[in-house]
């Protein structure tokens, strides 16, 4: 942190963040195996949806995009602003928080997101806004994709299967189980208006449904 306070430059944050989440997930015996690597957009900016269930898929999601480093960065709810060390390395690698409830507040922060995109960043969500109680695929907001509009950039649907086996919402323990992170082919946005934004939703929705069974 220090590091990267100093020079501007995250990347070393991403390299603490892999070798954490790798180690935790070691220690606790969580497998994972990553589908579709191919789909991952190096070459360009996308915005990564991927369902939530569990605490434990922003990490394996993290993780399975680590290829787009330092150059990937997370909307995350405003909430997380609260722990002062996280909120320090998240303003230091660029993350956007949002106040799914406060448009005043949300509306800026996806221009914020829009922006870093058109720079070449790219961005991991979480469309459901919330985490799944029963696992089963929530509908999804429209931030995520209004910003992929916007910026006229790709946006890339991640399913992620069997975190919540490993730790169900509301609960400490975590199980050793093997989670598997499908990225599917990606959703273009080019040419699509704001008026195309719910069939894009619905395209992206039914890509991770399918591979959630």
């Amino acid at each position: 942190m220090i590091w990267a306070a100093i020079t501007g430059n995250p990347a070393a944050l991403y390299v603490a963040a892999t070798a954490i989440i790798r180690l935790a997930l070691v220690i606790v015996g969580v497998r994972l195996r990553v589908h579709g690597v191919e789909h991952i957009q190096t070459g360009r900016a996308a915005v990564y949806a991927v369902n939530h269930s569990s605490n434990l898929e922003p990490p394996i999601a993290f993780m399975a995009l680590r290829r787009l480093f330092p150059f990937l960065r997370i909307m995350y709810k405003a909430e997380l602003r609260k722990l002062p060390l996280l909120v320090w390395v998240f303003d230091a690698a660029g993350f956007v928080p949002v106040e799914r409830q406060n448009r005043d507040q949300s509306l800026p922060a996806v221009d914020r997101a829009v922006d870093a995109l058109r720079s070449g960043a790219s961005f991991l969500i979480f469309p459901e806004g919330t985490r799944s109680r029963t696992g089963e695929l929530l509908p999804f907001k429209k931030g995520g994709v209004v910003m992929a509009l916007k910026a006229q950039v790709p946006i890339v649907p991640c399913a992620i299967v069997g975190a919540r086996n490993a730790m169900h919402r509301g609960s400490p323990v975590v199980h050793p189980v093997t989670v598997d992170v499908t990225i599917c082919p990606p959703v273009e946005t080019s040419g699509c208006m704001l008026s195309d934004r719910d069939r894009l939703i619905s395209d992206v929705r039914s890509a991770i449904a399918a591979k959630l069974g």
